[in-house]
């Protein structure tokens, strides 16, 4: 019986390497993004005024881990939400934030960062004047670099806020509640 597991095991790790190496597909080279750049040359924009460069994609990693700079004019963000499946990791680069991640409200400025558990409500809105600039990483990825780019496409503008919520749903995030305001309170 050992022997028949032992050859079975020696027969089959070849289809289980073969296996693995067909459903990766991460990269297997560095990858230089210069500053004010998108990774594939093409920015996102989500609103009026504000950019996402993407550094790493999803595509780099195998769906491990998505990053990108968010390059924001207007005062304000996205309304209050969670991911089901994807922590959520800010590092300010430049401007002032207010940040609530459940209970808690940060105040954040350049150098600061903020974590986001999956499944725990947040939201952020640009405080001040001027530019500021966050680096947002999603992990693992999921289907947030599609939903952005899909967005940035013009897609929200032909869906009903019911299918707006389905479309979230199914790139794994759920609206619940308000933006934040300017004034650093939510919106009612």
């Amino acid at each position: 019986m050992r022997l028949f597991l032992t050859v079975g095991t020696i027969l089959t790790a070849p289809l289980n390497l073969m296996a693995k190496s067909i459903t990766k597909r991460r990269i297997d080279k560095g990858v230089k993004v210069d500053a004010g750049k998108d990774r594939f040359g093409e920015s996102i924009s989500l609103f009026e005024g504000d950019h996402f460069f993407c550094k790493v994609s999803t595509k780099d990693t195998d769906g491990d881990v998505y990053i990108f700079e968010s390059t924001r004019d207007k005062k304000g963000g996205p309304p209050l939400h969670f991911h089901y499946e994807q922590d959520e990791w800010w590092y300010i680069l430049e401007g002032e934030f207010l940040f609530k991640v459940g209970n808690q409200s940060f105040t954040v400025k350049a150098g600061d960062s903020v974590f986001g558990p999956r499944m725990v409500p947040h939201a952020f809105a640009k405080t001040n004047e001027g530019p500021s600039k966050l680096l947002m990483v999603f992990q693992p990825a999921g289907k947030m670099e599609e939903h952005f780019k899909a967005v940035s496409k013009g897609v929200y503008a032909k869906m009903s806020q019911e299918q707006k919520d389905k479309f979230q749903q199914s790139n794994g995030f759920k609206v619940v509640g308000p933006a934040l305001t300017y004034d650093k309170t939510l919106q009612k």
